[in-house]
């Protein structure tokens, strides 16, 4: 074997329950990914449409929506100890769809590893004029984070347990510096600077804005050790992340009146401003570029049989999507991978619905989970499911009212209820599952 599965962070195999971690540091990672710089802009966007008192409430919406979204994801992912794009294979995917999974998860989240990089070096150089060309702080981004995921989760954590409170104190420092000049009770009770916004409207923006990291909530709790760690992790990392930063964006908004606040805060701080970019960039763009190695593995995996290596996976994807940054062809690709997010909404569903309530494949994952090796054998493809994913994707694409990613969500997993019911969920032939042990994991 080329490799350990440890050494591999457990790309194509179970995460064992002596390699899993403690619920708080894994909660740190979670509020990582979750209070980057967009989430103030996002508060802001908020802010200048909304009074305090109902963007508080948009805030608690869209959290909870979220919430229960990574919890019921979260869970199955704890529970089997298998990441988002391999868990496909057995929750209503088959291997053909799950390959498809993998592939989409791959691209998608490649390409946003990509676009934050370059968004990050324009910060810089804005902040920091003629020191280096964008293209090269967009290299050097990337290439940054590409070295802390090849050492897999333990370097992201060690990562998270720096920037995180590094990120909060200069964040804290900033927006207290900003707010100071304003009355906090003025901004609290005024009205919205700008155009009106309904709640509703709001609660979508929120519930939108991290519904793809809900939907890839396995490849993070696969290293939980227990059910009620995921819910604690959830609930501490993802209601700090969303009500700290996003109603510091929402108060900033207020006292500036204007949504452009980013901008504001880190150019109004001087040296502290370009620290603020940095950790706010590399505590979200880790998980980017990590969980679209884990669905590029699988997607070869189960499309051509070959084990790739993660920590060369990585780089590859890594520099690939640095230099696509650099030469700036992702950012003409942004509308593609708006486009493509619509995907991802219907795959929670399908699994969710696959694995509490229809269950046609989870007696071959628990009977495998006590020997801590995977099913004996996969569904080939699943037809029923490869239909109610693209027709909720659909959906979610022309519904434009409401939480359309919610509703594309609900969408597949009423369908795969109803098409399990019905018996119509089968499978199409079956393959005996590659076990990464049998074939070594090649790089």
């Amino acid at each position: 074997m080329a490799s350990s599965t440890h050494g591999d962070d457990f790309a194509l195999t179970r995460v064992p329950q002596a390699s899993r971690k403690h619920w708080f540091g894994i909660a740190v990672q979670r509020f990582g990914q979750v209070s980057a710089l967009s989430q103030f802009l996002l508060g802001a966007t908020l802010g200048y449409a909304m009074t305090f008192g109902d963007a508080v409430l948009a805030f608690l919406l869209g959290s909870i929506i979220l919430e229960v979204v990574i919890v019921f994801v979260g869970l199955i992912g704890q529970r089997e100890g298998l990441n988002t794009s391999l868990l496909a294979r057995w929750t209503g995917f088959g291997e053909v769809g799950a390959a498809l999974v993998g592939l989409a998860i791959g691209i998608s989240l490649i390409g946003w590893f990509g676009i934050q990089s370059a968004i990050s070096a324009q910060s810089l150089d804005s902040l920091m004029p003629g020191v280096f060309p964008v293209w090269v702080w967009s290299l050097l981004f990337g290439l940054a984070v590409t070295a802390i995921v090849a050492f897999g989760f333990k370097g992201m954590q060690l990562l998270a347990n720096v920037t995180v409170p590094l990120f909060l104190i200069l964040v804290g420092w900033s927006v207290i510096s900003e707010l100071s000049k304003h009355d906090i009770g003025e901004l609290m009770t005024g009205p919205p600077p700008g155009p009106t916004m309904s709640v509703g409207a709001g609660t979508g923006i929120v519930a939108g804005g991290l519904i793809v990291g809900a939907i890839i909530s396995a490849d993070m709790t696969r290293f939980n050790r227990s059910g009620a760690d995921v819910v604690k992790q959830t609930v501490v990392g993802v209601t700090l992340g969303e009500f700290v930063i996003g109603l510091s964006g929402v108060l900033l908004a207020h006292a500036t009146a204007s949504g452009d606040i980013v901008a504001i805060i880190t150019t109004s701080v001087g040296f502290v401003g370009l620290l603020i970019v940095i950790t706010g960039t590399l505590k979200i763009n880790d998980w980017n570029l990590y969980s679209s190695t884990l669905g590029l593995v699988n997607f070869i995996s189960t499309a051509f049989g070959k084990n790739l290596n993660r920590v060369t996976t990585t780089i590859v994807l890594g520099v690939v999507g640095s230099v696509l940054a650099a030469a700036g062809i992702l950012g003409q690709l942004t509308g593609f991978l708006t486009l493509l997010s619509v995907a991802f909404p219907p795959i929670a569903g399908i699994m969710v619905a696959e694995y509490f309530i229809v269950k046609r494949w989870r007696p071959e994952l628990e009977s495998s989970r006590a020997e801590g090796r995977l099913p004996v054998t996969a569904p080939r493809v699943v037809p029923a499911t490869i239909i109610i994913w693209i027709a909720s994707s659909v959906a979610g694409y022309f519904i434009t009212w409401g939480i359309p990613a919610v509703f594309s969500l609900l969408i597949s997993m009423v369908l795969y209820v109803i098409a399990g019911k019905l018996g119509w969920v089968r499978a199409i032939g079956s393959v005996r599952t590659r076990q990464p042990e049998d074939a070594g994991e090649s790089a």
